[in-house]
């Protein structure tokens, strides 16, 4: 039985890549409870607290070696999976050892660092496909600076923009996102070392030079007082995924709409098999773009289970940590097989300029009314000029008629420069350009990043 969609041996690889499920899996777990365990030995020994060779000894154990269904068992009824975890490695050193391990920590402090590794790794997964995404759209935003399609407003045509500067939108917005990164990764790397109430009692007065070892033997960072039960931080990297995924899903929307069969500007890249029907052979259906957008509507619950569970009670809640446990690795699940179809639509999106070209002409000059109104308002001034080509909108609608044969006809003002794409195309420009300098600097700054 699997109890998510992520776990599922049917639906698992659609949602998830195999990376990331690799950096959440329980193997993976308990091997950076295995490195936390031997980094506090470490940590320990070098301040005269632990037996030198325990670390040696913990860092030896092979993690495939300890029974994780006997520990799962033994969970169901401890509560967490530390206890069982702690008395496996204990019955595997020797007995000079073994008393000397998981001194002064406690189950949270364990399970609280190993999951900061697995989201060391999981980040670095996740910003290996937003770079990727960030060159694929700057590429594509700047091939289409100078190709024009319809703006869009309330789903209908608007007035022409350039698909260069449609792609820019979308570039912006995972740009803003992935420019929080490095700041989210300084608050989320952090050891957690407090022992049963936060304070390292068990440890003495050099509770904070134990923790402060400890770090730095993992290559993390310390906070001023322990954060069991302070999980903003928690909470950070979960709304920074649901917002990561709201970006892509409006790339995703844009595209299964410019998809769709009445529109046809743009297509998934197309691989045999992929999108088809069981019914319907003919079919090619928007893959990426369903996963992005499953993806965002999954993700809200998500984070808003890690918000709730900031309200934390005392040293240590009931119930909300553990919740913490379903939600987190979900959200970065998500997030990868959101990523993963998103690079694929950045670098792989087939657009089709001559359709983009038709549909302009779709609505019979209507695209070019907010123009041909700025234009006579010269003349006529606001309100008069807006009524008239509003009247002249009508017209088109009710017969078909062109709307610069229209205002040809009912006005003796000029209004032919109103119909000239070049204004529109020269307008996008500078935004196009001022968008690929964000991104550009996001990239840069995340390939800074350690």
């Amino acid at each position: 039985m699997t109890f998510s969609a992520l776990d599922s041996p049917l639906t698992g690889k659609l949602f998830a890549s195999d990376a990331m499920a690799a950096v959440f899996s329980d193997q993976a777990r308990v091997a950076a409870m295995l490195r936390v365990e031997a980094a506090l030995a470490r940590a320990q020994a070098s301040l005269g607290m632990a037996p030198e060779a325990l670390a040696p000894a913990i860092a030896a154990i092979d993690p495939a070696s300890l029974d994780l269904d006997r520990i799962g068992r033994l969970t169901a009824d401890a509560g967490v999976p530390t206890i069982p975890f702690v008395k496996a490695v204990q019955s595997r050193l020797p007995p000079e050892l073994e008393r000397g391990f998981h001194k002064g920590a406690t189950t949270q402090d364990v399970m609280d660092t190993a999951l900061v590794l697995q989201m060391r790794e999981a980040l670095d997964l996740v910003k290996a496909d937003v770079l990727a995404i960030l060159e694929g759209l700057s590429r594509l935003a700047d091939a289409h600076r100078e190709t024009p399609c319809a703006g869009r407003t309330y789903g209908q045509h608007a007035a022409p923009v350039t698909f260069g500067f449609k792609v820019a939108v979308w570039l912006t917005g995972i740009a803003e996102r992935a420019a929080l990164l490095p700041g989210l990764r300084q608050r989320l790397l952090v050891a957690s070392l407090g022992g049963p109430v936060g304070t390292l009692a068990g440890l003495g007065e050099r509770g904070p030079e134990a923790l402060e070892a400890f770090a730095q033997n993992l290559r993390l960072g310390v906070t001023p007082v322990a954060w069991h039960a302070l999980r903003g931080r928690i909470a950070d990297a979960g709304a920074w995924l649901a917002t990561l995924l709201g970006a892509l899903a409006k790339m995703a929307a844009d595209v299964a709409h410019l998809a769709s069969t009445e529109v046809g500007e743009a297509a998934e890249p197309h691989s045999p098999g992929r999108g088809g029907s069981s019914a319907m052979p003919h079919k090619r259906n928007p893959v990426s773009s369903t996963i992005i957008l499953a993806a965002h509507a999954a993700a809200k619950g998500h984070a808003a289970t890690l918000i709730d569970a900031m309200a934390a009670g005392h040293e240590r809640p009931v119930g909300l940590w553990h919740a913490e446990w379903h939600a987190l690795p979900s959200l970065f699940g998500l997030a990868s097989g959101a990523l993963r179809e998103a690079r694929s639509l950045a670098t792989g999106l087939v657009v089709d300029p001559e359709r983009m070209r038709r549909n302009l002409d779709a609505t019979g000059g209507l695209l070019f009314a907010e123009a041909a109104a700025s234009r006579l308002a010269a003349d006529l001034g606001r309100e008069e000029a807006h009524a008239l080509v509003e009247r002249a909108a009508e017209e088109v609608r009710a017969t078909g008629e062109n709307l610069q044969a229209i205002l040809a006809r009912v006005t003796p003002h000029r209004t032919a420069e109103a119909f000239d794409f070049g204004p529109a195309l020269r307008a996008a420009a500078p935004w196009i350009d001022r968008a690929l300098s964000e991104a550009a600097g996001v990239r840069e700054s995340l390939l800074k990043e350690p």
